[in-house]
């Protein structure tokens, strides 16, 4: 059973009248590599037999297991990527509300309310309802963390066939030790991000 507190923002946006509810949230804010990824899910009310939480407190098989079932419960998915590239033109900052303005973008119906994890609203028409620590309070949220998580690993398990000596398949672009030390003799990739003072 999905946990009724991981509900009551869904529940109590629906009986202020919103029927489609998008839980908005990112992956990628902190990898020296890579893109950033959002995702935005709409359920058409929040479902009884998902038991979601942030895509963080999950291991890789739970989360992609998971990925299926809330593809399968879904109303609507919606993703948005923003490439390293762009992450270096715009800021790190930048680029994750504009993965998740792309994210709600491409979400088909249009929501009537997004609950967007962490601080910020994102340019949109759309009301929104900004949550710290979302993806622990909003089973939409959680559910969004969890398809812009796998999304993200998939894209960087792609990279690693392209760029092998980075390991990405297994540090997804983070800064760990064998990272760093790659880094050291390598230099960067096209996919690092330049702008990140740590490389």
């Amino acid at each position: 059973m999905a946990s009724e507190s991981l509900s009551l923002y869904e529940s109590d946006a629906i009986q202020k009248g919103y029927s489609l509810i998008a839980g908005v949230d990112e992956a990628g804010r902190g990898p020296l590599a890579g893109p950033v990824v959002a995702s935005a899910v709409v359920f058409s009310s929040p479902p009884e037999d998902l038991v979601l939480k942030d895509s963080k407190a999950l291991t890789p098989g739970k989360r992609e297991s998971l990925l299926l079932a809330i593809n399968r419960e879904a109303l609507t998915i919606g993703v948005g990527i923003v490439w390293p590239s762009l992450v270096d033109e715009i800021n790190i900052h930048n680029a994750s509300l504009l993965a998740m303005e792309r994210a709600v973008n491409a979400l088909n119906p249009v929501p009537h309310l997004l609950l967007i994890d962490g601080l910020f609203t994102i340019r949109s028409t759309i009301k929104q309802t900004p949550i710290v620590k979302g993806d622990t309070l909003s089973i939409s949220i959680a559910a969004a963390s969890i398809v812009a998580k796998t999304t993200r690993d998939h894209i960087m398990d792609a990279y690693n066939k392209i760029y092998p000596e980075y390991r990405f398949a297994k540090n997804k672009g983070y800064g760990t030790k064998d990272h760093r030390t790659e880094l050291r003799r390598l230099g960067r990739s096209p996919i690092h991000r330049a702008s990140f003072k740590s490389i």
